[in-house]
């Protein structure tokens, strides 16, 4: 049942660990973080512009900004990086720590990992997640060789994330109808370019701290 899953976890962790073995020359690693930033941002407004009515990503944010402030998760998150990133450096930590954000949004977030998921669990098929793993260890490649083992870790909440859709797809199922998973992406995608943006260092946004509208979407999109 799980196969898919594991396979794109595998995926990822040899992605990454092909990025950090590749050796890159400081001012090289700044150019190529500067164009990963572009990149997430262009992939996040794709997503964030494909919704029909963007009042439900919008409330998703406002609410899941309120209780992720409350909770402190950028915080938690960036104490998170301290610790993957022990013996290293403060910009070592906060690069570990950006790594592991971006990895997991752009990995979690999406059609694929949701549908891919389901199939797994509701018909046995692993395509989708078979064909999503080749994506995600390319791309790993080169998220791990500017972000190094944050991205790694990563594959810790696409193998939480996907195999928990998949052990209960049969109950989770009608919460991901197609509705949802517009809004999903859209929302995803806010957040992707949020990414894109404090990478760049154009501006600094708590997109920790806006991780729970991820949940408040789905669940306004069943009333919407």
């Amino acid at each position: 049942m799980l196969l898919g899953t594991i396979v794109n976890t595998a995926a990822i962790v040899f992605g990454s660990v092909l990025g950090m073995i590749i050796h890159i020359r400081d001012e090289i690693r700044t150019t190529i973080m500067q164009g990963l930033g572009l990149v997430v941002i262009v992939i996040g407004m794709k997503m964030g512009l494909d919704h029909d009515n963007i009042l439900i990503p919008l409330a998703s944010l406002v609410v899941g900004g309120f209780i992720g402030e409350s909770l402190k998760l950028e915080a938690k998150l960036s104490a998170l990086g301290e610790w993957l990133a022990r013996g290293h450096g403060p910009g070592e930590s906060k690069r570990i720590t950006q790594g592991f954000v971006t990895a997991s949004l752009v990995y979690c977030v999406g059609a694929m990992a949701v549908i891919g998921s389901l199939e797994s669990g509701l018909q046995g098929t692993h395509d989708t997640l078979f064909a999503k793993a080749m994506l995600d260890g390319v791309s790993a490649v080169f998220f791990a060789s500017s972000f190094g083992v944050g991205v790694m870790f990563s594959a810790v909440p696409v193998l939480l994330y996907q195999g928990l859709i998949t052990v209960f797809a049969s109950l989770l199922e009608p919460l991901f109808h197609a509705g949802a998973l517009q809004a999903l992406g859209a929302t995803g995608g806010m957040l992707i370019a949020g990414i894109g943006i404090n990478i760049l260092g154009l501006a600094k946004i708590s997109v920790g701290n806006l991780l729970p509208s991820l949940v408040v979407v789905v669940l306004l999109s069943l009333f919407f």
